[in-house]
């Protein structure tokens, strides 16, 4: 045979033996094949409870986030109350102290 009628005989077997490789069923899938798509399956399996698992730990620490947001405020809020009273105390100890001066001088003239 000659090579010029080797070549078009070579591109037609490797044209017939790609065809027929890009069509093959289900059943005639090798285990090498099998293996990649189980690994492929198992693999995105895996990143999709990744991100579950993730979302799931960015809403907890939102959570613990508003929380401590929420106690900070009511603790501003109980300072703020305190201070108030201790004000209104001190006041209230301040005007007694005062009628008690007055009392003192009163008796005293």
């Amino acid at each position: 045979m000659k090579i010029q009628s080797i070549i078009p005989l070579a591109v037609l077997v490797a044209a017939m033996a790609g065809s027929t490789g890009c069509t093959r069923s289900d059943e005639q899938v090798g285990p090498a094949q099998k293996a990649g798509a189980a690994i492929d399956n198992a693999g995105e399996q895996v990143a999709e409870e990744l991100h579950e698992s993730l979302d799931k730990a960015r809403q907890a620490g939102q959570q613990v986030t508003d929380g401590a947001r929420r106690a900070e405020e009511r603790m501003q809020e109980a300072t703020e109350d305190a201070s108030e009273g201790a004000r209104k105390t001190t006041e209230k100890v301040g005007e007694k102290v005062e009628q008690a001066g007055e009392r003192i001088q009163e008796a005293a003239r």
